[in-house]
């Protein structure tokens, strides 16, 4: 591979990655009805046309952007050693990672938030979305088969639930941080109670499996 093409592959990627940065956003504020492809090419400074060549269409895209953000968290908890943990430890670290993950990108939360609004028919479509998800639950899966072995945690706890009370949990905290907080008068993202809302999810999820 010559210089000059290695160079242009180089560039490629970085128009790529700029598209779905904007389009993670626009789709992100505006939904997928919403957003517009024209917006995205102007803050991109490109073309309508090159977003196609990329893409193929508005509806490919929003498919990129919703597997990309799926991939981050998923890709995040792959980074907890959890062999190396006892399981009461290796399940706590692994529901930080999912609340640390949502505080500090509130475009997943929102996209989430879009596509549930469209009962899924959107990602009904992308058939790696099933398989990303599923080794999340995998390895919460491994996780609880050591911790009953080792008497750690009791029997009859399904791994798809873990999952549900850890992802509900730091959801809710960022989804609903506004009207929560017009209700109560309490900021769910006041960086003065994160270390709490940290601790009491992992109090939460190891407590829901003590024997």
């Amino acid at each position: 591979m010559s210089a000059l093409t290695g160079e242009r592959r180089r560039d490629a990627e970085r128009t790529r990655l700029e598209l779905l940065d904007v389009a993670t956003d626009e789709f992100a504020e505006r939904g997928y009805s919403g957003a517009r492809v024209d917006e995205i090419a102007a803050r991109t400074r490109t073309t309508k046309r090159m977003i196609y060549y990329y893409f193929g269409g508005k509806e490919q895209l929003y498919l990129a952007v919703l597997e990309r953000a799926y991939a981050e968290i998923r890709a995040a908890e792959r980074t907890v050693d959890v062999d190396h943990l006892e399981p009461a430890a290796a399940l706590r670290r692994l529901a930080e990672v999912t609340f640390d993950h949502h505080e500090a990108h509130p475009a997943f939360i929102k996209l989430v938030g879009v596509e549930n609004a469209q009962h899924a028919k959107h990602m009904n479509h992308v058939a790696r979305l099933v398989d990303l998800n599923s080794s999340a639950v995998a390895l919460l899966d491994d996780v609880l088969k050591r911790g009953r072995r080792d008497g750690t945690f009791r029997d009859g706890v399904d791994a798809l639930d873990v999952h549900m009370l850890i992802s509900s949990f730091c959801f809710f905290r960022v989804a609903n941080r506004h009207t929560f907080g017009a209700l109560f008068d309490r900021d769910l993202l006041d960086p003065e109670r994160r270390e709490h809302y940290r601790t009491m999810l992992g109090d939460l999820v190891t407590g829901y499996l003590q024997i």
